[in-house]
């Protein structure tokens, strides 16, 4: 149950009453994995699993955090919820900053290691055509000496991705120059930097997309490119589906300053999105040096 509080005073500690929301939410990611799973082994019943679940799983989010809107601007969260929601959110992206970690690695020790091991002397005599080489695009060189590999063109650094690193460290300033804004009391100036950060957020996303065409397309580049195809796309399209969840976060802030949501003393909400944004921004970083650039 809610803690129990005085007409116009904050609890010390608030407790929301029983949820469904985290075991709805679980239903909806069941479906999301499952289908998944299904649709990139080839089972196309799969990829109406993973919208459904996506669907149902928005529904829930969507819900959850109204809730969790009504209950702050109901003057339910004190300071001790602020403190545990900085402490859930710097949590819950050092679990991003693993996640990427772990593709990173990916990335490093296919290049660094397999690639260089397979292609060693002491492998000559079961692959003699293989060539250790990256970007494994060349003939012999797709770590397929088989030929299940079809041939492949890499995307440079230049334009796209120049262009979308430009996109992101602009919306990084806009954002500031928003929270600062919100900082000093200017909501309507804030607001408008606001609604720039996230038509960037929307052209970063639609320039991937046609970056995505391009590569199917154009380059056949695709996730069953070898290990250059698979560690491309896993890093960049994961990227990219966390820079649509954080248009969405700032999208919601900026509707939720539109009807008045925020102080300058307590905007939690907003800072929170904007670190998961800026934490975006720094992976795109790492991914434009060491994907397009290396």
């Amino acid at each position: 149950m809610s803690a129990a509080t005085h007409q116009g005073s904050v609890p010390h500690y608030f407790v929301p009453s029983p949820s469904r929301h985290p075991l709805m939410t679980a239903i909806g990611l069941f479906f999301v994995i499952l289908g998944a799973a299904q649709w990139i082994n080839g089972h196309q019943w799969g990829a109406y699993s993973l919208f459904f679940g996506l669907l149902w799983w928005a529904v829930v989010m969507f819900q959850w955090f109204s809730d969790a809107v009504r209950e702050s601007e109901g003057g339910l969260y004190g300071r001790n919820i602020d403190i545990s929601y900085r402490w859930s959110m710097s949590w819950f992206i050092f679990s991003e900053v693993m996640f990427f970690g772990a593709f990173f690695g990916a990335l490093f020790w296919s290049r660094f290691y397999t690639l260089p091991t397979l292609g060693s002397l002491d492998n000559s005599l079961l692959w003699p055509d293989f060539k250790g080489a990256w970007p494994s695009d060349a003939p012999g060189a797709t770590a397929s000496p088989a030929g299940i590999v079809e041939p492949f063109a890499t995307i440079g650094p230049w334009p796209l991705p120049t262009l979308n690193t430009a996109l992101l460290l602009t919306s990084g300033v806009t954002l500031t120059i928003a929270h600062h804004a919100l900082i000093a009391g200017r909501r309507a100036k804030c607001i408008a930097w606001m609604w720039l950060t996230v038509l960037l957020g929307v052209t970063f996303l639609c320039v991937q997309a046609y970056e995505y065409h391009h590569a199917y397309q154009e380059l056949n580049l695709k996730l069953s490119s070898g290990i250059f195809g698979s560690t491309f796309f896993m890093l960049t399209g994961f990227h990219g589906f966390h820079v649509f969840v954080g248009t969405l976060m700032l999208l919601f802030i900026t509707l939720r300053l539109m009807k008045g949501h925020f102080t300058p003393e307590r905007h939690f909400g907003f800072e929170g999105a904007a670190w998961y944004w800026h934490f975006v921004d720094v992976v795109w970083l790492g991914l434009y040096l060491l994907v397009y650039w290396m």
